[in-house]
């Protein structure tokens, strides 16, 4: 089959890999119709190389057809559609009992003192092949799998894989409900769905991000955006009696721009050899911080700092004093995705597509193009702010 894989920093190419296999009985393989690309992987095309092979399959956002079930997967056959989480989590050890699905004690991957498998997601992830590709081994479907209908398009379920339930969490761990306010700082895929997710709970929503597309995506959605300056700033202060919002959440992580020192050592993380990349990368501050600075200046005095984006320098400085005066609540951490699909499932079934599901794809290109894809959502040229792979668009652009 041909896959995405990885072959060096900024480097993806789509080759032939052998066809996924059924090994274990709680397995299924899954003939993929969308998956996408996100902001996630471009860490992997960027900061995360020392963790990378040559040859990793990529992705962690694919939806499909049903091809084949291991003897313990009951809830879905053969011909069901399904979409696949990101998560890879057992459902029934204390972690997942508990709704912690990202934590899962049956796959976390001990050796790297990191959490629950992901699919395609590095050797701190447990080195999975990914589901940018044309057919993937889904393992703990009898758990993850989520099964949906026929009738709707790809486009409305998709994004269940990952940022829909990262977004929904990260507005849950705000705690902002009707009446209240928070800011969303960066508007790429989670962040949208953040801001309308608050949106769509009642919240007062401020939007802030450096480029106008996708200021004006947000707008589209009842969000009040501008670009991120001490203007801004002021503006949000101002709207809340001086105080700031109630919660900020930030949905920007360690792709942020404005730090040249960590930007700095970003680079030297990804062209270093891998064991002292590795290295660098768990004792040192390798992140670029101005967003969740930002987002703590922000936050109003006893207010909640939320963080959906992925930051992942071990030893980024921290204002410690200024969140201990303030007394803030942080809360963070890899999303739960089977904890909120049964919350999301209506939503975007509803026929008036209250998150705006059909309002985020920019680019549906053919697995092909993934190599202009990964370089065009990085580098955010041609309005690109989500873009979705179709392995069964070959020979046909976008």
């Amino acid at each position: 089959m041909k896959a995405v894989t990885w072959q060096g920093k900024r480097t993806v190419s789509v080759e032939e890999v052998p066809d996924p296999q059924i090994v274990e009985r709680t397995d299924a393989v899954v003939r993929v119709t969308s998956t996408a690309i996100c902001g996630s992987d471009l860490h992997l095309y960027e900061v995360l190389s020392p963790y990378m092979t040559p040859g990793d399959v990529v992705g962690h956002e694919p939806m499909g057809i049903v091809e084949e079930v291991g003897a313990g997967v009951t809830h879905v056959v053969p011909g069901d559609r399904v979409v696949v989480p990101f998560n890879i989590a057992c459902g029934h050890c204390w972690m997942c009992r508990r709704g912690l699905q990202s934590q899962c004690e049956t796959t976390q991957v001990t050796e790297s003192g990191c959490g629950a498998a992901l699919l395609g997601y590095s050797k701190l992830y447990g080195q999975v092949p990914g589901g940018q590709a044309e057919y993937l081994r889904v393992p703990h479907a009898d758990h993850g799998l989520i099964k949906i209908g026929h009738q709707l398009p790809d486009e409305r379920y998709l994004f269940l894989s990952d940022i829909l339930p990262t977004a929904w969490q990260a507005v849950q761990y705000a705690g902002v409900g009707e009446g209240q306010s928070v800011a969303v700082v960066g508007l790429g895929p989670v962040g949208q769905f953040a801001a309308r997710i608050a949106r769509h709970l009642g919240a007062r929503v401020y939007g802030i991000e450096p480029l106008r597309e996708r200021r004006d995506m947000a707008a589209r959605h009842g969000v009040e955006v501008m670009a991120p300056d001490d203007e801004a700033l002021a503006t949000i202060r101002e709207a809340t009696e001086g105080r700031g919002p109630d919660a900020v959440v930030d949905a920007v992580g360690m792709e942020a721009h404005g730090n040249p020192v960590a930007a700095g050592a970003q680079h030297v993380v990804g062209i270093l050899p891998d064991v002292l990349g590795r290295k660098l990368m768990s004792t040192v501050g390798s992140d670029r911080l101005s967003a969740l600075h930002t987002s703590i200046d922000l936050v109003r005095r006893g207010g909640t700092v939320s963080l959906s984006g992925v930051y992942g320098g071990a030893a980024s400085p921290m204002p410690l004093l200024r969140m201990f005066d303030k007394q803030l609540t942080l809360r963070m951490g890899q999303c739960n995705v089977r904890s909120w699909t049964d919350d999301l499932l209506p939503l975007v079934e509803d026929p008036a597509d209250p998150l705006g599901v059909q309002d985020l794809v920019t680019h549906r290109l053919p697995l092909e193009q993934a190599p202009a894809a990964y370089e065009m959502f990085q580098k955010k040229t041609d309005g690109c702010i989500k873009v979705v792979l179709d392995p069964t668009a070959t020979d046909r652009a976008n």
